[in-house]
């Protein structure tokens, strides 16, 4: 069986050479699109009708701010070096290009001719600026983890140092880059599609013409709206324009407005804990993986906001094509590794955070999929993160349900390095996996070798990547797209039917 699962993996792997990016999935049933066209030409500017919300108490600076509110604002005032798509492949936006000068080094080199709003060039003294604020930021600090350093190579070129090696560094440059001064009002200044101004006695976003950009809605209208229920009425009944929904704490959203689903990278997993008690029986981590329909759990809990984890990488990321898990259970082959592990009435416990409905109808799910393959299962509710967070930490779980970010250079440092901001539970410096991991993106080894050591040891279980929302009101029109890094990828295109 092993045998035949290595050679299956190689051959998978094998075919990466000749395979580009996964292809976008069709819309979800209970998502409406948001398409419709029109002759660009009968359009008039509008300077009113658009409006976003935003947090007035809140910073506009795009590494002091501290809600998703703001933070959204930011990608309409601030343009990064790179941009990512739905697939999360680059695209340069500041950068003209760049290059490896080894493993653990990217340089690159900025379009010429890129200034700010108020009309100063943007040089690589601002990158290198803005690149110390984003790395000391909490928005942006975990996703910069992987680089060591930034600095200015010429007036045009940056050089960044990495911490390992790393072919997809690219993917991670796409903080803001901010002027190093300000508006007369005190407004930072960005060189995105829209800059701030005074407007009525608070600030609207004013449309930055030019380069090609020469959208409808000249003038954004902001309104102070905090919480995460108003702005789902305010977007419902048109107060608000549009809105992107993280669904974190719940994606049964009872939207009436146009939606689409936003990829977001945000893997939902079991944590496991392989140094001790019945999971570090490696047939047990197997068979508990082998059990799961995680289709069902993207479509249940998760309302079809969740895509099922076939690969460790993100179903859209291109290395995914060398899938290792099942879209559904495969209960025949579950049994039989609880047989193989010697444990004739294997019981366990997971543990989840109660005050996240999803999870929790995730972890239900889980348990009663454990349970028909012969587990006996304990679950434990976990009343408030901060214990939930404690029990983790000090490693009191056999399986727990968790869910973080992966970075979108889809590096698994997280879980794979001793330091790894969720590397609970996984013995690091025995792990095979690890081992593995490091000599693959070192170049030591191919993927195959990697993958196979991960499906034989299964040190942490991948189950959905979940999805967040965008939702515009039914008066807005046009071929409305977006993504998680651009909410607002094509606003050039929208407008309002009058």
């Amino acid at each position: 069986m092993a045998k035949k699962t290595a050679a299956f993996i190689i051959c998978l792997v094998m075919t990466l050479v000749s395979l580009t990016a996964c292809s976008q999935e069709a819309p979800s049933e209970n998502e409406e699109e948001l398409n419709t066209f029109v002759n660009e030409s009968d359009i008039p500017e509008d300077d009113s009708s658009f409006k976003l919300s935003y947090t007035q108490t809140d910073s506009l600076d795009p590494y002091e701010a501290e809600t998703l509110n703001n933070h959204i604002l930011a990608q309409l005032v601030f343009s990064g070096l790179f941009t990512l798509d739905d697939s999360f492949a680059a695209s340069g936006e500041i950068a003209e290009s760049y290059r490896y000068p080894d493993k653990e080094t990217i340089e690159v080199k900025l379009k010429s001719g890129v200034l700010f709003s108020n009309g100063e060039p943007l040089t690589a003294d601002d990158v290198v600026y803005s690149f110390n604020k984003a790395a000391d930021s909490d928005y942006w600090e975990n996703s910069l983890a992987g680089i060591r350093s930034c600095s200015k190579e010429s007036d045009d070129t940056v050089i960044f140092n990495l911490r390992y090696p790393n072919a997809y560094a690219q993917n991670l440059l796409t903080f803001p880059i901010l002027s190093r001064d300000k508006t007369e009002s005190g407004y930072p200044i960005g060189s995105g599609r829209y800059r701030f101004e005074d407007g009525d006695g608070s600030a609207v976003l004013k449309a930055v013409k030019g380069n090609g950009f020469y959208p409808h809605i000249t003038t954004i209208r902001l309104e102070n709206i905090i919480s995460y229920e108003s702005i789902d009425n305010a977007v419902n009944i048109g107060n608000i324009s549009f809105a992107f929904r993280d669904l974190g704490s719940g994606s049964d959203m009872k939207m009436t407005c146009k939606s689409k689903a936003v990829n977001m990278n945000n893997l939902v997993y079991l944590g496991v804990n392989g140094k001790e008690g019945i999971t570090r029986n490696a047939q047990i981590r197997k068979a508990v993986s082998l059990a799961i329909d995680r289709e069902a759990l993207a479509k249940g809990p998760y309302n079809e906001y969740a895509v099922a984890a076939e690969s460790v990488f993100n179903p859209k990321f291109e290395l995914s094509q060398a899938k290792i898990f099942s879209l559904s259970a495969d209960i025949s082959a579950a049994k039989q590794a609880i047989e193989k592990s010697s444990y004739s009435s294997p019981s366990l416990s997971l543990i989840v955070n109660a005050e996240n409905a999803d999870r929790v109808s995730c972890a239900k799910l889980i348990k009663m999929q454990l349970e028909e393959v012969g587990f006996n299962v304990r679950l434990t509710e976990v009343s408030s993160y901060e214990k939930y967070a404690e029990r983790i930490k000090e490693e009191s779980f056999d399986l727990y349900l968790g869910e973080t970010r992966i970075s979108p250079d889809m590096s698994l440092q997280t879980f794979l390095s001793s330091d790894g901001a969720t590397s609970y539970g996984i013995d690091t410096n025995g792990s095979e996996t690890a081992k593995q991991y490091e000599n693959y993106i070192n170049g030591k080894t191919d993927m195959g070798a990697f993958l196979l050591a991960f499906s034989e040891e299964m040190p942490y279980i991948p189950l959905v990547y979940r999805n967040g929302m965008i939702c515009a009101s039914n008066a807005m029109k046009g071929d409305i797209q977006g993504s998680f890094t651009d909410c607002f990828k094509n606003i050039e295109n929208w407008y309002f039917a009058e």
